[in-house]
C-alpha cells in the first residue's frame, strides 16, 4: 500500500538543502503541501541565503504545491507567523519535521559558553518553539504527526560535541513527553537519528562514506514516523540503507533494607544495580517509582502493587 500525504499540510525546518530538502521533496511527491523553512545560513549558523526558495522551484517543477519560509526556528513569534501563513494558504498544519540545526564542535575545554547556548537554542529550543506554535492547532484538528531529529552524539555521546549533544538527547526527553501529551488528539510524536552526508557533515566523512550516506537514504524512516500510521514514542537510527531503533531502558530496581541505605550498602550492591539484565523501556516517568515499589514488595511484601507519579 503506498503511504500518502494527500491533504496534508507539512512544515519541514531547515529544508533548504541535505536532509531536510530530501523531506520536503519526497513530502510533495506524495501529495503534500509543503513549507520548506530555511534560513539558509552556514552550519554555524551565520548568514542567509535563498536555499528555500530553490526548493519551492523544485518541488512545483514537478507539479507539487510549496511556499518558501526564512524564518528563524529561534524566534518564537516568527514560528507562529509561519504556521499561521499555512493555515491561511492551506488550512491546517499536519506533519512537521524539525530538521533545522548548526554545528559548533569544540572539546568542552576549549568551548566558549556562547557556542553551547547557541547550539541548544536552535537545535532544542527552535524545536520547542517550531513544535508550539503548531501545536494548538494539532489539537484542534486532532491530527499531528512531529519528527525530532536527535542524534547518536545524543543517545551515545561524541567526543567534541557536548554542546549538541545535549540538546540532541534533550530533544528525545521533549519527543518523550509531548507524545503523551499529545495522545488524545491523535498527534504522535517520535526521534529520528539519521547519518546522513550534508553541509553540516561534508568534512567530516571521507569522500566514498560521504556518497555512501546521502540523505535520500534517510527519507523512508522520516516520511514513515510522520505518516499516518505512524507509531508514538519511537526512536530510529537510519543511514546508507541501515535503520534500527533504540531505547531508553532501565533494569529491575534493587530495594535496599533501611541498614544498607549507606554509601557503603550502595557499593556492595553496585554490580547488581548496574547489572543490563532483565532491561525494559519505561512508557513514561512514572514507571520509575513503580519499579522501585515493585521491588521493595518483592523483598517485603509490603506497599501498593503499582505507583503513579
Amino acid at each position: 500500500m503506498t503511504i500518502s500525504f494527500k491533504d496534508k499540510v507539512a512544515i519541514v525546518t531547515g529544508a533548504g538543502g541535505g536532509l531536510g530538502r530530501e523531506y520536503a521533496l519526497e513530502l510533495a511527491r506524495r501529495g503534500a503541501k509543503v513549507v520548506v523553512n530555511d534560513l539558509g545560513g552556514s552550519r554555524d549558523g551565520t548568514g542567509h541565503s535563498d536555499m528555500a526558495l530553490k526548493v519551492v522551484e523544485e518541488i512545483k517543477a514537478a507539479g507539487g504545491e510549496a511556499m518558501s519560509n526564512g524564518h528563524s526556528v529561534t524566534e518564537y513569534d516568527q514560528m507562529v507567523e509561519m504556521v499561521a501563513q499555512a493555515k491561511e494558504k492551506w488550512g491546517g498544519v499536519h506533519v512537521l519535521i524539525n530538521n533545522a540545526g548548526v554545528l559548533r564542535d569544540k572539546t568542552f575545554a576549549k568551548m566558549e559558553p556562547a557556542d553551547f547556548e547557541f547550539v541548544l537554542k536552535v537545535h532544542l529550543t527552535g524545536s520547542a518553539f517550531a513544535t508550539k506554535a503548531c501545536w494548538e492547532t494539532m489539537r484542534e484538528q486532532s491530527y499531528g504527526r512531529i519528527l525530532m531529529t536527535a542524534s547518536s552524539t545524543g543517545l551515545f555521546g561524541n567526543f567534541g560535541q557536548a554542546n549538541y549533544g545535549a540538546a540532541k538527547l534533550g530533544l528525545v526527553g521533549l519527543a518523550k513527553t509531548l507524545q503523551l501529551e499529545g495522545a488524545k488528539y491523535n498527534i504522535r510524536v517520535n526521534s529520528l537519528s539519521p547519518v546522513a552526508g550534508t553541509r553540516m557533515t561534508a568534512d567530516l566523512f571521507p569522500e566514498e562514506a560521504f556518497k555512501l550516506f546521502d540523505p535520500v537514504n534517510v527519507v523512508p524512516a522520516a516520511l514513515f514516523l510522520v505518516s499516518e500510521d505512524a507509531p508514538t514514542n519511537a526512536i530510529v537510527g537510519a543511514g546508507a540503507g541501515g535503520f534500527h531503533s533504540a531505547w531508553v531502558e532501565m533494569n529491575e530496581a534493587v530495594w535496599l533494607p533501611e541498614a544498607e541505605r549507606t554509601v557503603e550498602g550502595f557499593a556492595a550492591h553496585w554490580d547488581q544495580i548496574s547489572s543490563e539484565t532483565n532491561l525494559h523501556a519505561p512508557q513514561s516517568g512514572s514507571d520509575q517509582s513503580a519499579a522501585i515499589l515493585k521491588a521493595m514488595q518483592k523483598v517485603t511484601g509490603t506497599g501498593p502493587s503499582s505507583a503513579r507519579g
